[in-house]
């Protein structure tokens, strides 16, 4: 049986993704309860809806997680002061939207539910945007009866979702996407760099671009801001694509596999990192190819 709508479900991560998450079930008449470190984004979600992560725990049978890192997750799951530390009387469903280290995912979560409660990993392909558009795609990762228990809340969040395998899995896929959207970015902005130095006007390349054997939706989501160079309102940031491509590189470390393009996307976006620019939208990896552009190697 689906989790009735009229339950009370927790967000704990109010940022990009949490705020996406948000707006998507509010619009559906959820009610919700939520907890974020940042007081700014308690305050724009509503102080008579703010819980202690504890007190999510006691109050909400399914909660939906999106923080930063596996180290978070853990210690929102496990730690002293997290989601059992008053003894919840009842299992709670846990649904991680995090990006994180399939394996510690998958021991993270093992803990979790030998404590009598359920964890499923639903990473998000796509952007903030498109998750409040509903355009997203969520990855599953975990038992199917689980996930039909609450699909009337996943049909609200991510309409559009495939099942990949167990727990740990989704993470994998969501890393290979994000590799290849990466990548993607990159070459983009290196053609567009290209032709402006050629002379040719970046916006009139674009469109050609989309109408192009090259096109892709990446262009739509990602070309405009970089033909403008506007960066200041990310819908995926810099530090969390070099979050997930230091996870990328280390799993293809482990098994002996080199990433040459993944490593220059690395190198290229540090040096954004390195000046200030973490919490912008990481199409600026337009400005670290431009830059680099016009420095002649030695």
């Amino acid at each position: 049986m689906s989790t009735p709508l009229s339950n009370h479900v927790g967000v704990i991560g109010l940022g990009l993704m949490g705020n996406a998450l948000v707006k998507r079930l509010d619009s559906a008449g959820v009610q919700l309860l939520g907890y974020d470190v940042d007081l700014n984004r308690c305050k724009e979600f509503g102080a008579d809806r703010i819980r202690t992560i504890p007190g999510l725990g006691t109050a909400c049978r399914v909660i939906f997680l999106a923080v930063f890192n596996t180290a978070q997750v853990e210690a929102t799951l496990l730690g002293a002061d997290g989601l059992l530390k008053d003894q919840p009387k009842e299992p709670i469903t846990v649904i991680c939207t995090s990006t994180c280290d399939p394996d510690e995912i998958k021991r993270i979560a093992k803990a979790f539910t030998d404590l009598g409660h359920h964890f499923l990993e639903l990473p998000i392909s796509g952007t903030s945007l498109q998750l409040a558009r509903g355009d997203a795609l969520g990855l599953m990762g975990g038992d199917e009866t689980q996930f039909s228990q609450v699909s009337a809340l996943l049909d609200i969040v991510t309409p559009k979702r495939q099942h990949i395998g167990e727990v740990g899995d989704a993470g994998k896929a969501k890393l290979a996407i994000n590799l290849v959207l990466g990548l993607h970015r990159a070459s983009m902005a290196e053609g567009l760099v290209f032709g402006q130095q050629l002379g040719l006007d970046p916006a009139k390349l674009l469109a050609t671009l989309q109408l192009s054997a090259a096109a892709s939706s990446v262009m739509g989501v990602k070309g405009s801001l970089m033909v403008q160079r506007q960066y200041q309102n990310p819908q995926s940031k810099v530090d969390q694509s070099l979050k997930d491509f230091h996870l990328i590189w280390d799993l293809a470390q482990a098994k002996d596999q080199h990433l040459p393009l993944a490593q220059r996307y690395i190198e290229l976006l540090e040096t954004e990192l390195a000046q200030g620019n973490g919490h912008l939208d990481n199409a600026i990896i337009f400005e670290a190819i431009l830059k680099n552009s016009l420095v002649k190697p030695q």
